[in-house]
C-alpha cells in the first residue's frame, strides 16, 4: 500500500487550555493524541504542528511552512472547536496552490463544540472553491479513518505523477482509438510529459545485448517460473528485448511507459509479451498497443496497491453469474499465478499479430479481493471506471483446463474474476476492450479519491 505524510494541524480560537463554563477545557488532549494514533495505525506518517492554530498570523506561519514541504502529500485539519474560518481561509487559499489534498476532520460529540469548527470551515473552502474533503467521524470508526487514508493515499499518487514521464515507444498498436493521449491533456490534469520514441533505437539496442547480459538475466528471470528457460533462438530474442526495454526506460528516465508492439516489433523482431511481463514483475508500469490510458491504469494500481498488476482482454462476461474471464495475449507478471498453474513458458501463438514469435507467459491468476478499472475519455474528458472484484481459481485442474480452453487459446495468462456490481452497467460504462486487474480491496476509495483530486469524473459501480 503506498504511503503517505500528512500535515496534522489543530485548530481552533478557544485553545491553550481555555475552559468552557462546565469547567471542561474545549480542546480535548487526549482525543487529539488517540486521532493520531488512529491515523498512524493506517500507515500515515503525520508531521505535527507543535501549536493550537487560531489568528490569521498562526495560519499564515503554519501554512507557509507546510506550503514549503516537499515531503507531504497533504493537511489534516482537525478541528479542535470552533474558529473564525476568515482566519484561516487566505493561508488554505495560499496552500492549495500546491494543488496538495486538504482533509478537514471533525471527531463527533456534543462537547468542545467541534463540529462548528468542522463545518464553518469546510463552508468557506466551499465558498472560495478550493477541493477538499471533510470527514466527520470517530477515531475507533473504521470507515472514517478509510476515508482519512485513501484522501492522503490519492494526494500521494498525484504528487508521484507530477513532473513524471511516459515513455512511447513506436505508434498507435492495432489501430486503438481508446488508448490515444493528448500530450498537452496529460500535462494539464496530471502534470506528466509524454516523451515518444520510435522503434528502431529498440531493436538496435537488442541485437546489441552480450551473452553474459542474456545468462545474468536469467538467473533472474528462472526463480518466477516452475519450469526451466527455453534454450532456443526465440527464448534468447525475447530476454534481449526485455533487456532492450529496460536499458531504454532507465536512460530515457521514464517512469512508466506504453509499447506499441505491433505492428511492427513483433513482426520484424519479437512479440513483446515476455518483456512486458517481466517489466511487471519489475514493478515498472506498462501496457501494450501504445495505450495510454491503460498504462496510467496500470500505474495508479500498482503504487496505491504495492502489488502487480495484470492488464488484458474482457474476454468473455457471464452475465448471469458476473463472471468476467481476462484473458491477455501472454503479458502478464508471474508472481500472480495461483496454486493450480504455477507461471510457466509459451510461445505468443498468433502469426497475424507478431509473425516473428517469442515467449510468453502461461498462468492462471491467484485468488484475491480487488477491482477492475480503467482509465477512458468520454468526449475528449477523463473518466475512470472502478468496480469492487473478486478472483477465483477454479476448483480442479480438470475444471481450469476445461475453462481455458473455451477461448480457443488456453496457454495465454487467465483471471477468473467475479464483479461485485451490475454488470449491465458496467459493460455500458466500460470503455476499451481492456480491464486492468489490481488486488487490493482498498484500492476502489483510493481510485475515487484520486479522482476527486484530479479533477477527473469518476464511475464507480
Amino acid at each position: 500500500m503506498l504511503a503517505s505524510n500528512a500535515g496534522f494541524i489543530v485548530y481552533g480560537v478557544h485553545k491553550d487550555g481555555l475552559l468552557d463554563p462546565m469547567g471542561r477545557p474545549f480542546i480535548d488532549d487526549q482525543l487529539i493524541a488517540q486521532s493520531k494514533s488512529a491515523l498512524r495505525s493506517m500507515g500515515v506518517k503525520l508531521v505535527e504542528y507543535p501549536i493550537v492554530v487560531a489568528s490569521k498570523q498562526e495560519a499564515r506561519e503554519c501554512l507557509a511552512q507546510f506550503k514549503k514541504r516537499d515531503d507531504i502529500d497533504g493537511l489534516v485539519l482537525f478541528s479542535g472547536t470552533w474558529v473564525w474560518a476568515a482566519h484561516m481561509i487566505g493561508a488554505l487559499r495560499d496552500f492549495a496552490s500546491t494543488g496538495k489534498a486538504i482533509t478537514i476532520w471533525t471527531h463527533p460529540s456534543s462537547q468542545g463544540w467541534r463540529p462548528v469548527g468542522g463545518l464553518v470551515l469546510q463552508a468557506a473552502l466551499k465558498e472560495i472553491g478550493i477541493p477538499h474533503r471533510f470527514v466527520y467521524g470517530s477515531s475507533d470508526d473504521p470507515a472514517t479513518l478509510d476515508r482519512i487514508a485513501s484522501y492522503l493515499r490519492a494526494g500521494a499518487m498525484r504528487n508521484r505523477l507530477n513532473l513524471s514521464t511516459l515513455g512511447a515507444l513506436g505508434g498507435r498498436g492495432m489501430g486503438q482509438t481508446c488508448g490515444v493521449a493528448d500530450p498537452s491533456q496529460w500535462m494539464r490534469v496530471f502534470g506528466i510529459d509524454i516523451d515518444a520514441r520510435d522503434t528502431t533505437q529498440l531493436i538496435e539496442t537488442a541485437r546489441s545485448i552480450r551473452p553474459e547480459e542474456i545468462a545474468e538475466a536469467r538467473r533472474h528471470i528462472q526463480p518466477h517460473f516452475a519450469l526451466p528457460i527455453p534454450e532456443d533462438e526465440v527464448a534468447d530474442r525475447s530476454i534481449r528485448m526485455y533487456l532492450a526495454i529496460k536499458k531504454t526506460v532507465a536512460r530515457e528516465g521514464w517512469d512508466f511507459y506504453t509499447i506499441q508492439s505491433f505492428p511492427g516489433l513483433g513482426d520484424d523482431y519479437s512479440a513483446t509479451s515476455f518483456a512486458q511481463s517481466m517489466m511487471l514483475e519489475d514493478g515498472v508500469a506498462t501496457s501494450t498497443l501504445s495505450d495510454f490510458n491503460t498504462a496510467l491504469t496500470v500505474k495508479l494500481l500498482m503504487d496505491l496497491s504495492g502489488e502487480r498488476v495484470y492488464y488484458g482482454d474482457l474476454q468473455h462476461i457471464d452475465k448471469r453469474t458476473r463472471e468476467i474471464k481476462i484473458v491477455g495475449d501472454g503479458a502478464c507478471p508471474p508472481s500472480l499465478a495461483g496454486q493450480l498453474e504455477p507461471a510457466r513458458f509459451a510461445q505468443h501463438g498468433i502469426p497475424t499479430e507478431g509473425a516473428a514469435g517469442g515467449l510468453s507467459v502461461q498462468l492462471t491468476c491467484k485468488p484475491g479481493a480487488g477491482v477492475l478499472a480503467r482509465l477512458g475519455r468520454q468526449n475528449g474528458e477523463f473518466e475512470l471506471v472502478v468496480a469492487r472484484a473478486t478472483v477465483a481459481e477454479p476448483p480442479s485442474p480438470e475444471e481450469l483446463a476445461r475453462r481455458k480452453a473455451e477461448c480457443g487459446i488456453p496457454f495465454w495468462p487467465h483471471a477468473f474474476v467475479t464483479a461485485e456490481c451490475d454488470v449491465d452497467a458496467l459493460l455500458q460504462a466500460w470503455n476499451n476492450e481492456y480491464a486492468v486487474l489490481g488486488y487490493g480491496a482498498h484500492l476502489y476509495e483510493d481510485l475515487i479519491a484520486f479522482c476527486e483530486l484530479a479533477g477527473i469524473k469518476a464511475i464507480p459501480l
